[in-house]
């Protein structure tokens, strides 16, 4: 029986372990390029007609797995497993470049209209667990919605850990996070991989806040659709023109605040991250005599499932040894 979940997880796999080869070169642009080509090369294997909804940019400006590009095998036949995705094909590619801690490779998919066309801009994100789901508020002040987080979670304010991306447009929200006496967590990228750790139990992430990417803030929905969190959004319009190619794409209300069911409307969704770099929610990849070993999660909405996958990728000779750690 074919099983989608199970092709997802190999596609960032493969890609997780292709960019951990760069890890620590100091080139992001190859590092970004080698799980790129290692993520189309794996999702054309796969026995569906795919559109990339969200991608690595404009047909122009990105070469493979641009918008609008036809993943699969099965592209332009006549089969039900007709899936929108997208991809981060590396989040955190200077991360993998500098071989620092988070660095993950992203797809998610669902049926056609499944998931957000976002645009390529910023978007505001509040970014909560199942437990404070319902309580915070995009247009509140920051103060209050720490306050709602922490009735929900039964504990104070200085208890909560708040993420926020190391930009100096977010002086005054870190400010505000200090003066409510949470703790702020600085990262240098991947607000996505943050987003999946605060809707996780046991990873210390209690919150993440903050303006990121739009795309991103879409395969965050994903995740949290799966995992019962929640992410409030709003699309950051720099100049009148980037609100004119807006509204061409469909969005007409460009100062509406999404809910998670909003940017990932699906029925069908499926989710995968791969390890690149150890973080927060995964070890990255190891090298070792044998093979190699990722650690990866994998979550579908319907089954409603998460899986925490710890694969050996084993060398093809006649003397291999599996190791338990």
């Amino acid at each position: 029986m074919f099983d989608l979940s199970l092709e997802v997880l190999r596609v960032v796999e493969d890609a997780a372990i292709a960019s951990a080869r760069t890890m620590g070169m100091g080139d992001p642009h190859t590092a970004d390029h080698a799980a790129v080509e290692s993520m189309r090369r794996c999702l054309d294997t796969i026995a569906i007609d795919g559109t990339i909804v969200i991608g690595e940019g404009e047909r122009d400006s990105a070469p493979m797995l641009y918008i609008g590009e036809k993943v699969g095998s099965a592209k332009g036949a006549n089969t039900p497993l007709t899936v929108d995705i997208a991809v981060d094909p590396l989040e955190g590619t200077n991360l993998c470049a500098t071989g620092a801690g988070g660095a993950i490779t992203v797809l998610a998919a669902s049926e056609r209209g499944g998931l957000l066309h976002a645009p390529d801009c910023y978007m505001e994100k509040i970014i909560v667990g199942p437990a404070a789901k319902g309580s915070v508020d995009l247009d509140a002040p920051v103060k209050h919605n720490l306050k709602a987080i922490a009735r929900r979670l039964q504990r104070g304010v200085d208890d909560l850990v708040v993420v926020v991306l190391d930009r100096p447009r977010h002086q005054k929200l870190m400010a505000d996070i200090r003066e409510a006496g949470a703790r702020i967590r600085l990262i240098g990228d991947g607000d996505l991989s943050a987003g999946i750790a605060a809707a996780v139990a046991g990873t210390g992430v209690h919150a993440v806040m903050g303006s990121g990417g739009a795309p991103e803030g879409v395969l965050t929905a994903a995740a949290l659709r799966c995992l019962n969190g929640e992410i409030l959004g709003r699309l950051v319009v720099k100049d009148e023109r980037q609100r004119e190619r807006m509204q061409s794409m469909g969005i007409q209300d460009t100062d509406k605040i999404y809910t998670t069911q909003e940017l990932a409307p699906g029925h069908n969704i499926v989710f995968a991250a791969g390890g690149v770099t150890d973080g927060n929610l995964l070890q990255g990849v190891r090298f070792f005599g044998d093979g190699t070993r990722t650690q990866s999660i994998v979550m579908t909405l319907s089954p409603a499932r998460v899986r925490f996958v710890d694969t050996v990728h084993l060398e093809n000779k006649p003397d291999v040894k599996v190791r338990f750690r």
